[in-house]
């Protein structure tokens, strides 16, 4: 991304997180995706409260993030926005994120675990800011520390039952 490019997208995330905010809703995950002709921004949130997203929620967030990104210039007249939920792979972007889901089960990217990524259960999230660390247990049973720095990516991981 050219640093001109990277300025639009700083300012489109800037402007979408304040206008998430007002409505009390929080990102997360921003995507800019599509063609040149045809660009898509694909917006999921998450409700500050902890309750499901519903698609009421999207319809009302779509509404009034519409007119701000029209109004603000930082896209043209061919853009499609798509909110939606964080749905059941939702990404862990932030210590909140895995402190609110010690005890579920992750994939997990980190240079530290065997193979580079594995699905792990998280079992606890701590430490100071800057230097907080994820206890993960591994399928075999193995208890690892992984620091929060080192993990590169992050989802819930979701299974069919059956």
């Amino acid at each position: 991304m050219g640093g001109s490019e990277r300025h639009v997208a700083d300012a489109i995330e800037t402007l979408v997180r304040a206008g998430l905010d007002a409505l009390e809703f929080d990102l997360v995950e921003l995507r800019r995706g599509g063609s040149r002709s045809r660009p898509v921004l694909e917006i999921r949130i998450d409700r500050r409260d902890g309750t499901k997203v519903t698609i009421d929620d999207c319809a009302r967030v779509s509404r009034a993030l519409e007119g701000q990104l029209e109004g603000s210039g930082l896209v043209t007249d061919r853009y499609v926005l798509e909110v939606s939920s964080p749905g059941a792979d939702r990404p862990l972007n932030s210590a909140a994120d895995w402190r609110r889901f010690v005890g579920r089960r992750a994939t997990v990217t980190s240079v530290v675990l065997a193979g580079g990524r594995q699905e792990v259960d998280i079992v606890a999230f701590d430490g100071p800011p800057d230097a907080e660390v994820a206890r993960l247990r591994l399928p075999s049973g193995e208890e690892v520390e992984v620091p929060y720095a080192e993990i590169t990516r992050a989802r819930l991981a979701f299974h069919w039952k059956r």
